[in-house]
């Protein structure tokens, strides 16, 4: 297929354009900067560049993965997460639909699940069990708004068309710092969230691609990498998540005191992936266990860290933005 990619020039999108191709797919980037697999450098806000790509490029199916996401609320205006990730989202909606196309990605953020109660820590039976049914869903910022508005603009415009849409919402796959906590640091707080929130960018890559080959109607889907517990587990994860890991994978202990890592104390909502396993074929490559196993041989960790990371929107000088979502929940 001819697959419009945005955020062509962003952390998922330089991942996720070389797959693409290595499948069969001819890929279009679009992107606001200039990235090996941009062709085209715009916003998804302006309607009459996307009308044009779509015209001149002959876009079969699109995967819209340009977004701003959380740490851009300090960096941008409000107006710019609705111009990008609502009228933006709408734009290629209506387009693809247009066009007949039958096929549409759209890359959200399992961020707009985390309400006020769920950000404050444990639900009533513990750790919150966050799969496709959680709910009620209410977004506590705009860019969670913004992205919970264009995934009803998909569910709007996939009943209006008969266009297939996978709603992909992505755990943590960012390879910079977290922007508000600070303990424990870099590697460690990325691998202990492989437990229960995080992917690497390679799996989420992954799973647009299977998306893409095999969306039918329109379903939500939850990406992370499997956790090791059960929904059983969730009243003890809240208040003593070491013992939890401690019977479910033995050696962790041993492995993370070797590293001088720590485990976390309190593991307060799992992210569960299973319809995407289940509906897609698709199962995250690295879990907790491929980390055990790089503490054990001694191999570099199987995801990316990087604190230097900047989007590449802000090293050009703060162009009206449209990049993918390194996800924040």
């Amino acid at each position: 297929m001819r697959v419009l990619l945005t955020g062509s020039s962003g952390w998922l999108g330089r991942h996720l354009a070389p797959l693409l191709e290595a499948g069969g797919h001819a890929v279009t980037g679009l992107d606001v900067v200039p990235g090996a697999a941009t062709a085209i450098v715009g916003s998804v806000a302006d309607r009459a560049l996307v009308d044009q790509v779509f015209a001149h490029h002959g876009i079969e199916a699109v995967i819209h993965a340009g977004a701003l996401h959380k740490p851009d609320i300090a960096r941008f205006p409000r107006q710019a997460f609705v111009a990008v990730n609502v009228t933006g989202t709408l734009n290629l909606l209506e387009a693809a639909a247009a066009a007949g196309h039958r096929r549409f990605v759209f890359t959200s953020t399992t961020s707009l699940m985390v309400r006020d109660d769920v950000r404050a820590g444990a639900g009533p039976a513990g750790a919150w069990w966050m799969d496709e049914d959680f709910g009620p869903v209410a977004p506590r910022n705009v860019y969670g708004i913004t992205k919970r508005t264009g995934e009803e603009m998909c569910r709007l415009v996939s009943r209006e068309s008969g266009m297939a849409v996978a709603i992909l919402r992505t755990g943590r796959f960012f390879p910079e710092d977290d922007d508000t906590q600070a303990v424990p640091s870099g590697p460690n707080l990325k691998a202990n969230e492989f437990l229960h929130r995080r992917l690497t960018v390679e799996d989420a890559a992954r799973a647009h691609l299977a998306a893409l080959e095999r969306i039918a109607g329109c379903e939500t889907f939850v990406l992370s990498a499997p956790p090791p517990f059960t929904r059983d587990d969730a009243a003890a994860l809240a208040k003593d998540a070491r013992t939890v890991i401690r019977r479910r994978l033995p050696e962790a202990e041993a492995l993370y005191a070797r590293a001088g890592w720590i485990l976390p104390e309190r593991i307060e909502r799992v992210y569960d992936p299973a319809k995407a396993e289940r509906l897609l074929g698709w199962r995250a490559r690295t879990d907790f266990a491929a980390i055990l196993a790089a503490l054990r041989d001694g191999r570099p960790m199987p995801f990316a860290h990087d604190p230097g990371w900047t989007s590449p929107v802000l090293g050009a000088g703060g162009a009206e933005p449209c990049r993918d979502t390194g996800t924040t929940a």
